[in-house]
C-alpha cells in the first residue's frame, strides 16, 4: 500500500460584482513613461480583449477583504469533503498582498491569513497549523505540493489549502495593464489516502528564474504620477517578456513532470493552466503538444474561464477546478480515472505543474 493525496473537497467564492470592459472606456490610461496614451479608449479596450480574451471580471464589495473571501472559499471546501474542521492539520493560504482595505493599496498580512481563516473557522484545535504561502501566481499549487510532502511523510492526513486575492486593490486604474486582473478565492481539501493503485497526486515540479527574470512582476508608481499618490506603489507587469518567458518555459516544466509521473500526453484529459491570459494559454498549450510531435493541442484539452472572470492570481485554478468538479463549464467534465494536469506561472518567476490522477 502506497500513500496518496487525493482531493475531498473543493469551494470557491465568486464576488457579485462584474465589471466588463466597457467599464473602462472613460479611464485615462498612461504609457509607462507617464504620457498619456495615444489611441482612444475604445481601441486600447478592443485590443486588451483580442490579446487577452478577457471581457470580464468579479471585484469583491467594499466591506469584504481577503481573507473573508477565503473563509467562505474554506467553508465551502470543508462542506463539500464533509470533515469536521477540527480534525485538519494545516491551513496553507496562498496569496501576494494579504488583506487590503478599500479605499486603500496597504497590505495587511499580520496576521498571516491563514491564522485569520482558522479564527474565522472557529477552529479550537492548536495541533492545526496555519501559515500563508507568498508565491506569486503559482501559490495555491504550491500550496497543494507542500501539503503532499507533509501527507506523505506521515506529517498530515487532512489539509486545506487557499487561494485567494483581491488585485483589484492594488491595480493602477491609469494603466491597460490593469484591466487583466480580478478578485475572487478557491479552497480545496487534500486527504491521505492509502491504494494499491496510483491515485490522487502522481509528481511534481516547480522552478524559480529569479536570475534574470525576478522583475517581470513587481510594485511601482503609477504612470499617471501626482503628489497625492506618488508614494503609492501598485501591481506593474512587463508583459512582453512575460508572455515570452512563459512560452518558453512553462511547456517544458509541464513535460518534465509528465515524464517524471511516467505519464504519456495522450493519457492526459484536461489542463488547467493558471488563467492568466487566454491567448498566452492557447500558445502554451499548443508548444507543450509540440514537444510531444502534434502540431496543435486537441481542442477539449485546456478549460476556460477568463473571459468571464479574470486573471484572479493563486484563486484561477482551484476556481476552475471547482468549476468543471461541479459542472458548471459547459462542454468540461473530470471523472474518475480522469488524468489532469496542474500548471501555473507567475512572479517570481515561478513555474509549477502537477499530475493527478482522479
Amino acid at each position: 500500500m502506497t500513500t496518496y493525496s487525493v482531493i475531498t473537497g473543493t469551494g470557491i467564492y465568486l464576488p457579485k460584482k462584474k465589471v466588463s470592459n466597457e467599464d473602462f472606456l472613460n479611464f485615462a490610461f498612461y504609457e509607462a513613461n507617464g504620457t498619456p496614451i495615444a489611441k482612444d479608449n475604445r481601441y486600447v479596450v478592443d485590443k486588451f480583449k483580442e490579446i487577452t480574451t478577457i471581457e470580464e471580471r468579479r471585484y469583491v464589495a467594499d466591506d469584504l477583504v481577503a481573507s473573508d473571501i477565503a473563509y467562505f472559499a474554506a467553508k465551502d471546501a470543508i462542506k463539500d469533503a464533509q470533515l469536521d474542521p477540527e480534525t485538519l492539520d494545516y491551513i496553507i493560504v496562498a496569496h501576494n498582498f494579504g488583506d487590503v482595505k478599500h479605499g486603500s493599496n496597504r497590505s495587511d498580512m499580520v496576521p498571516a491569513l491563514a491564522a485569520r481563516v482558522k479564527h474565522k473557522l472557529k477552529i479550537k484545535n492548536p495541533e492545526c497549523v496555519a501559515y500563508d504561502v507568498p508565491f506569486g501566481c503559482p501559490g495555491w499549487l504550491q500550496g497543494i505540493i507542500q501539503a503532499d510532502y507533509y501527507i506523505k511523510s506521515g506529517d498530515a492526513k487532512k489539509i486545506l489549502v487557499i487561494g485567494t486575492e483581491t488585485l483589484s486593490r492594488v491595480i493602477d486604474l491609469h494603466d491597460r495593464d490593469s484591466m487583466i486582473y480580478a478578485d475572487g478565492a478557491g479552497a480545496t481539501i487534500l486527504e491521505s489516502r492509502e491504494a494499491d493503485q496510483r491515485t490522487g497526486i502522481l509528481a511534481h515540479k516547480t522552478r524559480s528564474d529569479t536570475y534574470r527574470y525576478a522583475e517581470m512582476l513587481t510594485m511601482g508608481c503609477s504612470y499617471n504620477i501626482t503628489e497625492e499618490n506618488k508614494q503609492d506603489l501598485y501591481l506593474k507587469m512587463n508583459g512582453r517578456r512575460l508572455y515570452q518567458y512563459a512560452l518558453e518555459t512553462v511547456p517544458l516544466s509541464i513535460k518534465a513532470c509528465l515524464d517524471k509521473a511516467e505519464v504519456p500526453i495522450e493519457k492526459v484529459k484536461k489542463v488547467l493552466i493558471h488563467q492568466a491570459n487566454g491567448k498566452m494559454d492557447d500558445a502554451i498549450i499548443d508548444r507543450l503538444y509540440k514537444l510531444y510531435g502534434y502540431e496543435e493541442a486537441p481542442e477539449s484539452i485546456m478549460p476556460m474561464i477568463i473571459s468571464w472572470l479574470g486573471n484572479s492570481s493563486v484563486a484561477t485554478v482551484p476556481t476552475l477546478l471547482d468549476l468543471i468538479l461541479k459542472n458548471k463549464v459547459e462542454g468540461h467534465s473530470i471523472e474518475a480515472g480522469d488524468l489532469v494536469v496542474f500548471a501555473s506561472v507567475g512572479a517570481g518567476m515561478n513555474i509549477n505543474a502537477a499530475v493527478y490522477q482522479f
